[in-house]
């Protein structure tokens, strides 16, 4: 067994019960290996070692009452794996998934992520198994200001600044930062994704979706392509999903497919403004599902399966695609069915949201592929800027946010070409891997053993 394995081995001996940090591991472990063993500094402090270990987890229970006064009691978590180059940065999950591999997984990543930004950003994660979906607004504020009468201890502007991630939105961070600041008595950039009136970024629900497809455009257009009548299927239904098509049709593409965890839409003449608005009022202010799309539209509604899955079935020809829906959701044999009709093009607007196999068939068939960490940083990347506008009392125009979301995203993409660059090839897994470690690795050399 190799070195490489055996680290890897220990790894997963250590953390058996939590298969999506092991994935996760594994992919930065091997993309980074040869660039760690060839660093005498970076092997004598041990910095793999230490980096895939978290600097702190904290685990607490969270007690609230619905409306018709019944106690629950849920668990929360808050993952804070390194801040070499910065305050703790990362979202907070409500869902029943939630668990602490999970976590990790997604903390882990967190790490690279914010590293390839640019930014001063250390990488966590939070979150709890509540299920937002269902209660009324006085019971998630029940359960908001319950869970920050704990996490309140562990955060801060200079600590630890959460934001939103699945089932936590505008409502979630509003009620969270109103029980923060009453307990601590100040007012201050805590949390981002706050409301644009009392210190929200422009730009901010926007971005993640934004800057996925800013950066699709940069890897298009170092391929010699671009969005122009491109059929481009995304899947997932909600923030990310719905600026991300918003910017596809803005710049011509043609998105002719979105789901949620209910069903897939297909809508073959494409979407336009007025029917990705009609998307927008169903999720967002029905909170309905998918498949009312096709009660006002044309379109064909498939129940019980996702984007991948229907495309695999149907045949369906596609040019790009856009996981933007959750982990692992595009497995092998999707991804076998988005090459055999005609996708060039893949980029992870979702956290890790291929499966081994699935990238392993990419990068083997030179599919352009645009892993999560580097193409979906845009969100936090103006989390960042909205830290920034915090710690100024300034905000920025919405055109200067957006330019800056731009040059970011250059940026990352430029760093992928960097290290990811050979053979006529990007392999932009390689590149935003070894791109992200770097930074963080030589922080911590920087910083000694601590």
């Amino acid at each position: 067994m190799s070195e490489k394995e055996k680290f890897i081995e220990m790894v997963e001996k250590k953390n058996s019960d939590q298969p999506e940090f092991i994935q996760c591991v594994r992919e930065i472990v091997e993309s980074v290996w040869d660039v760690y063993t060839g660093s005498e500094k970076l092997k004598k402090a041990r910095i793999l070692e230490r980096i895939v270990e978290p600097e702190r987890i904290i685990i607490f229970r969270v007690s609230w009452q619905d409306d018709a006064g019944d106690v629950h009691v849920n668990r929360g978590y808050r993952v804070q794996f390194n801040n070499a180059i910065g305050p703790y940065k990362g979202g907070l999950r409500f869902h029943p998934s939630v668990n602490l591999g999970l976590l990790k997984f997604l903390a882990f990543e967190q790490i690279f992520k914010n590293s390839l930004t640019t930014l001063p950003m250390g990488g966590a994660k939070g979150g709890s198994d509540f299920d937002p979906k269902g209660k009324s607004d006085n019971e998630v504020m029940r359960f908001c200001h319950a869970f920050m009468s704990e996490l309140y201890r562990h955060i801060g502007p200079n600590t630890d600044v959460p934001a939103g991630d699945i089932g936590v939105g505008a409502r979630e961070i509003g009620y969270m930062f109103g029980k923060y600041k009453k307990i601590k008595n100040d007012f201050t950039g805590v949390l981002t994704g706050k409301g644009a009136t009392w210190g929200g970024s422009l730009i901010r629900p926007e971005a993640i979706g934004y800057g996925l497809v800013y950066f699709l455009q940069d890897m298009l257009e170092l391929a010699g392509k671009d969005l122009k009548d491109k059929i481009v299927a995304i899947s997932g239904a909600g923030n990310v999903a719905q600026y991300a098509a918003e910017k596809v049709i803005q710049l011509g593409g043609k998105v002719i497919m979105l789901c949620d965890s209910d069903s897939t839409v297909i809508d073959e003449s494409g979407l336009d403004s007025e029917k990705l608005e009609h998307v927008m009022h169903i999720k967002n202010v029905k909170r309905g599902r998918i498949k009312e799309y096709a009660d006002k539209y044309p379109a064909v509604c498939v129940t019980g399966k996702n984007v991948w899955e229907v495309i695999s079935e149907k045949n369906i020809k596609v040019d790009i695609a856009l996981p933007c829906a959750t982990q692992n959701e595009l497995n092998g044999e999707n991804a076998k069915a988005l090459i055999k009709n005609g996708c060039f093009c893949v980029a992870a607007g979702a956290n890790m949201p291929l499966t081994p196999d699935a990238v392993a068939l990419l990068r083997e068939n030179k599919i352009l592929y645009g892993p999560g960490k580097a193409a979906n940083a845009g969100g936090v990347a103006t989390s960042g800027l909205e830290m920034t506008q915090n710690s100024m009392r300034f905000n920025w125009t919405r055109e200067e946010v957006d330019a800056k979301l731009k040059e970011i995203m250059k940026s990352i993409h430029a760093q992928c070409v960097k290290y990811g660059s050979g053979g006529g090839y990007v392999d932009y897994v390689k590149g935003a891997n070894i791109a992200g470690f770097m930074k963080v690795a030589n922080a911590m050399l920087e910083q000694g053993v601590c």
